[in-house]
């Protein structure tokens, strides 16, 4: 039984390696497309309140938003102009970058209360 859980956890890992991204590259990212412009220069306080606070948020929620920006008003996509056009030039990885960092910062999201 033991050695099944363990072959179990070793087949994990190449799945797990492939959902992450590159904080640094991530972070280089977000400051060269100005997201801060909008979001807050902490990325928790937006410029208006209707914009996410994305400082802390869950990375796989963060890639899955920016990958249904980048489809538009395809199927399962978010049709917002400016969203739109800021992530048009990413690819697959920096989009997994940007959640990472993104993810990594301290955020005031409130999970529980």
């Amino acid at each position: 039984m033991k050695k099944i859980i363990i072959a179990l956890f070793c087949s994990a890992l190449p799945f797990a390696a492939s959902a992450g991204g590159n904080i640094e590259k991530g972070k280089a990212l977000a400051e060269k497309a100005n997201c801060f412009a909008c979001h807050g220069k902490d990325y928790n306080t937006p410029i208006d309140p209707s914009y996410p606070k994305l400082a802390g948020q869950h990375q796989d929620y963060l890639a899955h938003a920016l990958t249904a920006y980048k489809r538009g008003d395809k199927a399962n996509g978010r049709a917002n102009a400016i969203m739109g056009g800021q992530v048009q030039n990413l690819s697959g990885q920096d989009i997994k970058d940007v959640a990472a960092y993104l993810h990594s910062l301290p955020g005031t999201l409130v999970l529980k209360r």
